[in-house]
């Protein structure tokens, strides 16, 4: 294994219920890996190991070499890894602008206007400038004085990677992103991923449901099933496995 995020032998159980069971994956750097799976499968759980909200009763987590497995949660931002959550994680009463402005000071745990080494003028407008780049990137910038809570669920949803992306992080882990997205929305988001790790490099761990993304956007898919992986390739080969068609995808989609 010598990927960015590497798992040897991560096993999780809740009480009798094994809920991973001695996975290994291995996550290239600036890639987009897919996790899918049936409900149950073990997928969130997945995350927030990673995310470090679960620990892991076997194996280990390693990060850039180094094993996140003595880490707490509020660690996890500032080694460069941002998460998404699939309930919308916002402050409804707050501008769309103060929700990315809030993003950014997560990685330092600093205010933003308070950076060390810089006057609260220039940190100031360091900041305002940074947020609006990652607002235009996601067509926010028209809403920025808008109330988060104002916004549609789609644009709800662009302001939660916006948010993630404020903290400038090596990788994304997000946890079903299209869930509740019209098609022009998922149209734009599949273009939007490929951008960040093409031409930002970030590296993507995606969970979801929509098979359509997942085909067109991941380099890797991880299939799970039980807490177990049965299948791990490229999409074209996931599709056509039958262990993957058996438990997941359907007969219908595996001959599509």
């Amino acid at each position: 294994m010598n990927g960015l995020l590497q798992l040897e032998g991560v096993t999780m159980r809740f009480g009798g219920l094994v809920a991973l069971d001695h996975l290994d994956i291995d996550i290239a750097a600036g890639s987009i890996h897919a996790l899918i799976g049936p409900n149950g499968a073990g997928k969130s759980t997945l995350l927030n190991c990673i995310s470090r909200f679960c620990t892991p009763q076997e194996g280990d987590i390693r990060f850039n070499g180094a094993s996140l497995m003595a880490r707490q949660p509020h660690h996890i931002v500032g080694l460069g890894i941002a998460r998404s959550f699939q309930n919308i994680e916002q402050a409804h009463q707050m501008t769309v602008l103060e929700n990315v402005l809030v993003g950014l000071s997560a990685k330092t745990g600093h205010y933003v206007p308070f950076l060390p080494g810089k006057t609260r003028q220039q940190a100031e407008a360091q900041a305002l400038e940074k947020a609006t780049q990652i607002l235009d990137q996601l067509e926010l910038l028209p809403f920025q004085h808008s109330l988060a809570g104002e916004l549609d669920f789609g644009r709800q949803k662009m302001l939660d990677f916006a948010r993630a992306l404020a903290s400038e992080p090596q990788m994304l882990l997000l946890d079903e992103p299209a869930a509740g997205l019209r098609n022009r929305e998922i149209h734009f988001l599949d273009r939007f991923l490929m951008r960040l790790a093409r031409e930002q490099h970030i590296t993507i761990l995606l969970i979801e449901h929509v098979m359509s993304l997942v085909m067109s956007v991941a380099d890797q898919v991880t299939v799970l099933n039980f807490g177990q992986k049965i299948a791990e390739g490229i999409p074209a080969d996931i599709k056509r496995h039958e262990a993957v068609i058996e438990a997941y995808l359907g007969k219908e989609a595996g001959h599509a």
